[in-house]
């Protein structure tokens, strides 16, 4: 793929969401090397450097598919890399997650909550129906992002081998 000109550039108040480059690879790297970064993922370990090159060509191809999924969150002042944020499909189960990952240093600053709003908005307006969240049920604050960014406590269910919160943008009866 030449161009990542299929992937939308959104802008924030504080944060650009922007597609991910092979430029991007040590900036992440050095986020999932962070001290239980992974704390409240399925898989606690940090990741290689050629993992990390993984996941950004994933995206890519993933956004390509699907027509969304992560994108690189930066300082709007900055262009520091913070993290992701961003929609997966879950093919497992046949939903979308949005999900988000940043360095602890924006953490408790409103940075998830902000980008995942756009995240969560960006999916309803290109037309998906559910737009699901999932966290572990000790990540109060990963909860919090997610009834910030519109979406409301369904159930606890098995995901990916551990039991999580699930969240949605449209609670099941």
């Amino acid at each position: 793929m030449n161009t990542l000109s299929h992937i939308p550039i959104i802008t924030t108040q504080r944060l650009v969401l922007r597609p991910y480059t092979l430029d991007d690879k040590e900036s992440l790297f050095q986020i999932t090397q962070e001290e239980n970064i992974f704390r409240y993922f399925p898989t606690k370990a940090a990741w290689s450097i050629e993992k990390v090159e993984r996941y950004i060509n994933h995206q890519n191809s993933h956004w390509e598919k699907f027509k969304y999924g992560h994108w690189a969150v930066t300082i709007r002042e900055t262009g520091q890399l913070m993290g992701w944020d961003g929609l997966e499909f879950l093919p497992d189960t046949n939903e979308t997650e949005v999900g988000y990952l940043f360095s602890k240093q924006f953490w408790s600053k409103g940075y998830a909550t902000e980008a995942t709003q756009e995240a969560v908005k960006f999916g309803i307006e290109n037309g998906l129906k559910e737009i699901i969240g999932l966290t572990d049920p000790d990540n109060i604050a990963s909860q919090r992002v997610l009834e910030r960014s519109g979406l409301s406590f369904t159930r606890r269910q098995f995901y990916f081998d551990m039991e999580m919160f699930k969240f949605s943008t449209q609670v099941s009866p």
